[in-house]
């Protein structure tokens, strides 16, 4: 898995929440054996009208998020089935960044990220970041106003910052663990190889062979 650190990259927004993963990469294109080639179907059924031709109204058909690196959407991206095939057609169309925001309603908050969908970013080095409601509401006005905003992500910092001629930044929280991950590219075979001598060492005192 490659190690995220530092990204800087245009912005596209995706104005829409409970975004599932069968708009992300729907079920006929699941039977790949191989993990490549998803990128091209990203929300295929949005992306493209029924003679398949893209479809104009479609926000990243749009110019100017030709090239995007960013992705900003609604609260609860990524719901739905288990697939980690969302996960690849997002990095594969280009993608290093997903923002959402977590929003607040009484007691109750709702995720920027389905639980099982930001598992199969971590395992696969996709960075998914939470904001604040009214932050993810200013980059959304932000990107909307001025044409090709860039923005930078520290993970590092924990810090996400608008390319404006006067900057705006946000911080956002990370699990230390995962932010550990993340920079060093470990995916879980990674941390299991952290412990290859212990490992290796149990092995060598060990008979392989199961005895009855």
């Amino acid at each position: 898995m490659k190690s995220f650190n530092n990204h800087q990259g245009l912005i596209a927004l995706l104005d829409r929440a409970n975004v599932d993963t069968d708009q992300i990469i729907p079920k006929q294109f699941l039977k790949k054996i191989t993990r490549t080639g998803f990128g091209e179907h990203l929300f295929q059924d949005w992306r493209y009208l029924e003679n398949g031709k893209p479809n104009p109204d479609f926000e990243l058909n749009q110019d100017r998020f030709k090239g995007a690196t960013i992705l900003v959407a609604r609260n609860n991206f990524g719901c739905g089935s288990s697939r980690e095939h969302a996960v690849w057609a997002i990095e594969q169309y280009g993608f290093h960044v997903v923002i959402a925001p977590n929003v607040e309603r009484g007691e109750n908050v709702i995720p920027g990220f389905a639980d099982i969908f930001r598992n199969n970013s971590l395992k696969n080095g996709l960075l998914t970041l939470e904001l604040q409601e009214a932050e993810v509401e200013e980059i959304f006005q932000m990107v909307s106003r001025f044409k090709g905003l860039q923005a930078k992500v520290e993970l590092e910092h924990q810090r996400v910052t608008l390319l404006l001629p006067e900057e705006i930044s946000f911080h956002f929280e990370m699990d230390a663990a995962i932010k550990h991950r993340l920079i060093h590219g470990l995916d879980d075979i990674g941390i299991t190889l952290q412990h290859e001598k212990a490992i290796s060492s149990f092995e060598a005192k060990h008979d392989a062979q199961l005895k009855y």
